[in-house]
């Protein structure tokens, strides 16, 4: 499949990258009169100086070999070209900077920053290239800060300024972790010092224990996703060592297959279901230390993207099949309605306790059904079906509305399917409007959604959950103190609560501000714990928001992004060129910081802000496939003789496996009930079911076999 680069991609050649060159040009002598600044603000403005020569350059220095030995000032011209760019610079500065900065002692000194534009509204003739430049700007900080103190480490702590390794040699994690950012933000320089690390010092054969899913999708998506910008887009960030004939033009597939090779191991069990954790040096799989050694279902089943292009880019069908046997073995525990619990045994296959969420150990199960139907380009029908019976599930037994302000609410099921529903939602939970709204129109825009054969009016009801769900996670982000979402947020409900499927209700039309009339209505259906009021700098919220705004084009989407930004640029900004950091408590001001940098701050929060104030055409949502890093992947054609080597097994109305099937299939639990007992666990359960929905208000919703199929799937 071919790709070209989109028509509004960023100018790497405007008026700006060249004062840019100034300030580089100047950075030095600045230091070293003694005029370094330390604020945030003072960051920004100084963002092109450093405590010694720069480390990076856009666009490095071109001097012609003939004047190396010449002074500079008895150069032809150069007084002319000086006095010149002078005044360039002055003027470029004045109409371009001056409005994101401003000088210490001017505005509100109460601000923790100093970048003006915190303090000005939002209007509509809004700059979005500059407030893309502005996001640009703040990785920038992030990444130099990390640079400076903490180069090659896999941890960065930005208030202490210092850093540590999670394995004896590291990992990269976080300079893999945002290769492609640098490379959509076109940071040459910065990416060919990341380059140069990776190829010098960048060693996975390392005695010590990694997360199975977190090596995934950070580092090996990180290389791929490096890979496939490289090659396809090879003006992004361009470098020489990545050309054609070059001997390291396959740096980032030829690490990445070899970590690939390394995490084979996990996947070394009865069932096929990997272990939580791989020695990288053995390739052996490692059960979890905690939760009884299970899996947790999220990890274990959020792999499939990245193996699988691994799989399409070497001709190497053992990736693939290790990969899509996890979903197989998975969808034979025959789970009522789609939705799962979120700890599954590696080595029988079956799940462990009754819990079901979308939030953490759980969430990215679901978004990867719907992404590899689109990762390869919709040749695997079995992937949407799962998706639609997942979210079929979701609206019958998760969604609720909050008490006031009636904001859609994807609650817990905590103890199952049959028990009570918890109004709790982890903001990692904030990803699911975005990718409802994928799902729904595929990542088309929605006006040419609507135009195709198959848009019904399912999709018109995904796309009005997806919005009411955005707003409810923007909604976290409004109730807090500084603006910023905290880790968790309960919701008062009614009681018994009112559910979607007792017929979908539309939110309080509020701007979220305390000055509107409603401000005491929708403020009390969120409730913020003391222990939850942590903010790690996660990314679902802009995720759906630049989701939300590519499909629907509504730019209400992008300003509630840049009040977002600002919030982080706001209260989490480090000084002295620390970057920025998570915080222990983003509902009081000052917060209290964490001091620590996480890196999905590099690789998908700033990456989302960019994209989402980036032109719509710029990576088009129909041609890729984000993971769950927000590492970016082609779409393919099934090729190279690989193809779905699975089929579902026959499914009832709510999708359990009809018992004819079911007994076929090996049994994976030694401790499961005979008949017998499942006949009285059936009668026990219904009788307790039914009490417990008549108190809830959710009468009529278990029914005889019900219990007996839950009690089945659970016992595998």
């Amino acid at each position: 499949m071919s790709f070209s680069i989109p028509n509004n991609a960023p100018n790497f050649a405007s008026d700006q990258r060249a004062n840019e060159n100034v300030y580089w040009g100047s950075a030095r002598r600045t230091h070293q009169n003694g005029h370094a600044n330390h604020g945030i603000g003072n960051s920004l403005n100084g963002l092109f100086e450093n405590k010694s020569l720069p480390m990076y350059k856009d666009k490095p220095y071109s001097y012609a070999a003939s004047r190396r030995q010449t002074p500079w000032y008895k150069r032809p011209g150069v007084w002319l070209a000086f006095g010149v760019l002078s005044l360039l610079n002055f003027y470029l500065f004045w109409i371009y900077l001056r409005p994101l900065v401003r000088a210490p002692g001017e505005g509100d000194h109460k601000s923790t920053s100093t970048w003006n534009w915190l303090k000005k509204p939002s209007d509509t003739s809004a700059d979005w290239d500059l407030r893309r430049e502005a996001v640009k700007d703040a990785f920038k900080l992030s990444w130099d800060g990390y640079a400076n103190h903490a180069w090659g480490m896999d941890e960065y702590h930005p208030v202490t300024k210092s850093g540590k390794q999670m394995t004896p040699t590291g990992m990269g994690w976080i300079i893999v972790d945002a290769l492609d950012t640098l490379m959509i933000m076109n940071l040459t320089s910065r990416l060919s010092h990341a380059r140069e690390w990776i190829s010098t010092s960048l060693d996975y054969n390392q005695d010590h224990e990694v997360n199975t899913f977190e090596t995934t999708i950070r580092m090996l998506g990180g290389l791929l996703s490096a890979h496939y910008l490289s090659t396809e887009f090879p003006d992004m960030a361009p470098l020489s060592e990545d050309d054609t004939g070059k001997p390291g033009e396959d740096l980032y597939l030829e690490k990445a297959a070899d970590l690939a090779d390394r995490l084979l191991g996990a996947f070394d069990t009865h069932s096929g279901v990997p272990l939580a954790s791989v020695n990288l040096k053995t390739m052996k799989g490692v059960a979890s230390h905690d939760d009884g050694g299970a899996s947790s279902t999220a990890e274990a089943a959020s792999l499939q993207l990245e193996f699988k292009y691994l799989a399409m880019l070497m001709g190497e069908k053992l990736y693939w099949q290790k990969a899509e046997k996890v979903i197989e073995v998975i969808d034979n525990n025959g789970m009522q309605d789609g939705l799962l619990p979120i700890f599954i045994h590696a080595d029988q296959g079956t799940f462990q306790g009754y819990n079901i969420r979308l939030g953490s150990r759980g969430d990215s199960y679901y978004e990867y059904l719907i992404k590899q139907y689109l990762q390869t380009s919709k040749e695997e029908p079995v992937y949407l079906e799962l998706w639609d019976e997942a979210l079929a599930g979701v609206r019958k037994h998760l969604l609720t509305y909050s008490k006031r302000a009636h904001f859609t609410v994807l609650g817990e099921r905590q103890d199952g399917l049959l028990n009570k529903l918890t109004p709790k939602m982890d903001h990692l939970v904030c990803f699911m409007p975005g990718t409802i709204a994928l799902g729904a129109t595929e990542g088309r825009p929605l006006a040419e959604a609507k135009k195709s054969a198959n848009w019904t009016q399912k999709q018109v009801d995904d796309m009005e959950l997806a919005r009411e769900m955005t707003k409810t996670c923007w909604g976290m982000y409004k109730a807090m103190s500084t603006g910023l979402a905290p880790e968790i947020t309960h919701f008062e409900i009614k009681d018994p609560p009112q559910m979607y499927r007792h017929g979908p209700l539309a939110s309080l039309d509020t701007d979220f501000s305390d000055s509107h009339g409603d401000a005491t209505q929708w403020r009390k259906d969120y409730v913020i714990k003391s222990q939850d009021s942590h903010n790690l700098q996660r990314p679902e919220t802009v995720e759906s928001l630049f989701y939300m705004w590519r499909i629907t084009g509504d730019v209400m989407y992008r300003e509630w992004g840049w009040e977002m930004f600002k919030s982080f640029v706001e209260y989490s900004g480090v000084e002295d060129g620390g970057g920025f950091t998570s915080l222990s408590n983003a509902n009081q001001i000052p917060p209290t910081k964490r001091d620590n940098m996480e890196s999905f701050w590099l690789a998908e929060t700033l990456k989302y802000f960019y994209l989402l104030f980036s032109p719509i055409d710029f990576l088009p949502l129909n041609t890729i496939v984000i993971n769950t890093e927000a590492h970016i992947f082609p779409r393919f054609k099934l090729q190279r003789g690989l193809k779905t080597g699975w089929t579902r097994k026959p499914r009832d109305a709510s999708g359990m496996i009809i018992e004819e099937e079911r007994d076929k299939l090996p049994t994976a639990a030694s401790d499961a009930p005979n008949r017998e007992e499942k006949s009285t666990v059936r009668k026990l359960r219904v009788i307790e079911a039914n009490s417990r929905a008549d108190q809830d208000g959710e009468k009529g919703l278990v029914t005889e076999d019900e219990p007996e199929r839950e009690a089945k799937s659970f016992a595998g």
